[in-house]
């Protein structure tokens, strides 16, 4: 994705730095507001969202579905979000008028995308888009580490944030910046020190000094990494559910309370591959369904995590691909399936859904029912009866879910 900016002479930059960019009257949807006396006076129901860039857009027989990268509108908001796109979901501009999903990403527009609440714990996040506003600004914004400060702004060296590639800059933050923290604290500038890394958010006007420099209205801080001497490793323990080129799916269990049930790891030459002895193994081993216990070092958006280590089992979770079809023996917590959805009863199975059973792709809120096509992992037990009847680990929606309900966001 190209980087999005305008050129300013180096003496603008100087007088630029006064001003706040039009971006940054951009912010999250109005909270409640309360009486003295902590009564509800005209309480607004607040919905997260995101202000960012498209940075990958399905639209297939799997469904249709955008990954919104950038940052929260509030602190507890999401900084990169994969949203499903239904005939309720509403895009318009910043006028109210309807705009085209295409069009957005063939000129490559920022977006503040409004989500329901109710999100998948993974690796990003997903959810189901309510409405989409297309901004009238453009930005840009780098990933990287503080490296020197002086009175008018900071060097960050990093990596552009929309474009990948390596980036250096000066960036001026002014009174009305919004500075936050890893753990949603607003901070003055004077607290940003050399080490510590961020997100910041910049232009669209960027001076063609050396290095380049430009104002700044928001910057995302970890104040903790200019002590960190070793990052944390997360990991999960889980099966495996997709390989493509350079990179694994994994459902599972987290390694710690607070990580992730599903996530997407980038493998490469560095992974260290073994069995449950430690010998070394290859690539090759990673098959669907293979059950497999991963440690990774979370990053921040939109770069993918890399598997540092990766023990594979013996034991793989059985696969069936097939249909949800309406039956006297199905309810909300037995699912029959039509496998291989053809006219053949003969390998059909029914599924018994847990507390303990993971479902991707489908929005919680939202339940399984009949016509729903699915990939499912289940457990190596299953009675002899005709259909079989087993446990299942893991269900991958396949289709788009349609959501019945509207957009609570008139534009």
């Amino acid at each position: 994705m190209n980087k999005i900016y305008k050129v300013l002479t180096t003496t603008t930059i100087l007088a630029m730095t006064a001003l706040p960019i039009a971006a940054s009257a951009q912010g999250a949807p109005p909270a409640s507001i309360h009486s003295e006396q902590g009564s509800n006076v005209n309480q607004v129901k607040r919905v997260p969202g995101t202000l960012g860039y498209i940075t990958d857009y399905v639209n297939d027989k799997t469904g249709k579905s955008i990954t919104v990268t950038g940052r929260g509108l509030a602190a507890t908001d999401q900084r990169e979000i994969k949203l499903s796109i239904s005939k309720n979901t509403k895009i318009v501009d910043a006028q109210g008028n309807k705009v085209q999903l295409q069009t957005i990403v063939d000129k490559n527009k920022a977006i503040k995308a409004f989500y329901s609440p109710n999100i998948t714990k993974s690796l990003p996040a997903q959810g189901a888009a309510l409405t989409i506003i297309v901004s009238d600004h453009d930005f840009a914004a780098i990933d990287g580490t503080i490296s020197e400060i002086n009175e008018r702004g900071f060097l960050v060296e990093g990596s552009n944030v929309y474009g990948d590639n390596a980036e250096t800059i000066w960036l001026h933050p002014d009174p009305k910046t919004t500075i936050i923290d890893q753990n949603g604290k607003t901070l003055k500038a004077s607290d940003l020190k050399a080490g510590m890394t961020v997100r910041s958010f910049y232009g669209p006007y960027v001076a063609l000094s050396f290095p380049p420099q430009s104002s700044t209205n928001y910057i995302l801080v970890n104040t903790d990494s200019a002590n960190d001497e070793q990052e944390t490793e997360a990991g999960i323990n889980g099966i495996l559910t997709e390989k493509t080129d350079g990179r694994i799916s994994i459902s599972g269990q987290p390694s710690n309370p607070d990580g992730y049930e599903y996530v997407v790891l980038a493998i490469d030459g560095d992974t260290q591959i073994v069995d449950a002895q430690g010998k070394p193994l290859t690539s090759d081993v990673l098959n669907e369904g293979r059950r497999i216990e991963a440690q990774y070092v979370p990053v921040i958006y939109p770069a993918l995590p890399h598997a540092d280590k990766i023990v594979v089992s013996d034991a793989s979770a059985p696969r069936v691909e097939g249909t949800i079809t309406a039956s006297e023996r199905t309810t909300q917590d037995h699912l029959y399936i039509n496998v291989g959805s053809d006219q053949s009863t003969d390998n059909d199975i029914i599924l018994n859904i847990s507390k303990d059973t993971q479902i991707i792709g489908l929005s919680p809120y939202e339940k399984l029912k009949p016509g729903t096509k699915i990939v499912a992992y289940h457990s190596l037990i299953m009675t002899k009866s005709i259909p079989a009847i087993t446990s299942a680990e893991v269900i991958v929606v396949q289709p788009d879910i349609t959501l019945p309900f509207e957009s609570p966001i008139k534009g």
